[in-house]
């Protein structure tokens, strides 16, 4: 069995997982209210680029994934742990569109199959550049 079957099988076995994480980081970007203008898009489960990697303590093989922008630069990562949990995290990189002191910078996610979670990763914008 080559590496590239092998990716293909762990891709396969978490994509409707995947597309829920996505789902649910899609529905945390909307909760902020960025305006449809902007053009902000959630993450596509199939459009990341995928690897196998070794977890140095549990020996096992993770599947990790990342998604690139138009440009190459990295915007996101998901990885599936052996135990069946994940953590994902996907760039925003936008003012807060309702609370002019934080930034948006990413959304992550973690959890399980049965308890998604998302929250928003916000920097608080120094008080002597708001406007």
């Amino acid at each position: 069995m080559t590496v590239n079957s092998d990716i293909a099988q762990h891709i396969e076995a978490r994509r409707a997982f995947g597309q829920a994480i996505c789902e649910g980081i899609a529905k945390s970007i909307a909760r902020l209210g960025f305006p449809e203008s902007l053009g902000l898009k959630a993450p596509q489960f199939e459009n990341a680029v995928f690897s196998l990697v070794t977890d140095p303590y549990t020996q096992s093989q993770d599947l990790t994934g990342f998604w690139y922008d138009a440009n190459q630069q990295r915007i996101g990562q998901i990885k599936f742990n052996c135990e069946g949990g994940f953590y994902a995290e996907y760039d925003i990189v936008q003012p807060h569109p309702g609370k002019k002191q934080w930034f948006v910078e990413a959304i992550n996610a973690w959890g399980k199959p049965d308890d998604i979670r998302t929250e928003a990763k916000l920097l608080e914008i120094p008080q002597s550049t708001v406007t």
